[in-house]
């Protein structure tokens, strides 16, 4: 009876992860089914008559490898950028003196409060007065940039212990030894925190690469499926949209599970006070 609110709970948390996978699973059978029984087997389980069509007709009517190829180099240089700056500039916040340094962290924090949207005019211009319009820097410079990840990196260097940067200095190490060195390969769980959230944001970004992208060859995957969704007409190809959706998903979905034990490490320090 002592394990009945233990086992209860698991029974709880079981029922959530239903409840939020099943759509994914319902989207990933019903992209494998032909448009004109997707309805009729929309209230099944098991799904008959399972086809590739769906993901034959998607990479013949748009160039979605296209797509697929310019989210990816999005995501990942927009996440490399944001690592190695955001990781930087919290190291300098946590470790160094300088002045003006708690006002410059002060304007970096009112930078989170602005909603994205108020800079995509400003970005537009400046992108425009750069040339950049219809490129991947126009794509790929904004993200690379964010409060966010240096308030996370600077929380994790303000807790890092400074003995083992004072013994890395009596062994000769500079400051950007100390740094590369010592710091950023111990702060691997957040820095792969920072990763995910970065590579999802960048990934699903939708209205700075509608807004900055003019030619069919520059398009990211999700302008690209809403072009698609809007070029129909008289009827609704939902397995070709389910088929996307999918393609879309299994990045996001791969770079979790390649993380997943760094971010859940990084959750769980997080939460243990010594």
């Amino acid at each position: 009876m002592k394990k009945l609110p233990l086992y209860f709970g698991y029974l709880i948390l079981i029922l959530m992860a239903a409840s939020m996978l099943y759509p994914f699973f319902v989207m990933l059978n019903l992209s494998f089914v032909h448009n004109n029984a997707i309805f009729s087997q929309a209230g099944s389980f098991f799904y008959k008559g399972l086809t590739l069509s769906n993901y034959e007709n998607v990479f013949k009517q748009i160039p979605l490898s296209r797509y697929f190829f310019n989210s990816l180099v999005v995501a990942l240089f927009t996440t490399i950028g944001q690592v190695i700056f955001a990781s930087m500039a919290g190291y300098a916040f946590a470790r160094l003196k300088f002045p003006g340094r708690n006002i410059l962290f002060l304007i970096v924090l009112v930078t989170m409060l602005v909603p994205p949207q108020v800079n995509i005019i400003p970005l537009f211009f400046l992108m425009r007065q750069l040339h950049l319009i219809d490129s991947y820097s126009a794509l790929i410079l904004p993200g690379m940039f964010g409060g966010f990840g240096i308030f996370l990196m600077r929380q994790y260097f303000l807790g890092f212990p400074k003995e083992l940067e004072e013994a890395g200095k009596i062994d000769g190490c500079n400051l950007f030894e100390s740094f590369f060195k010592i710091a950023l390969p111990l702060a691997l769980p957040t820095v792969v925190t920072l990763s995910l959230f970065t590579f999802v944001t960048a990934w699903n970004s939708f209205m700075w690469p509608l807004i900055v992208t003019n030619s069919d060859s520059m398009r990211t995957l999700p302008v690209g499926l809403a072009i698609f969704k809007g070029s129909f007409r008289e009827i609704t190809l939902w397995g070709e949209l389910l088929a996307c959706s999918v393609i879309c998903t299994i990045p996001v979905v791969g770079v979790f599970l390649l993380g997943k034990k760094y971010f859940i490490n990084d959750i769980m320090q997080g939460g243990v006070k010594e």
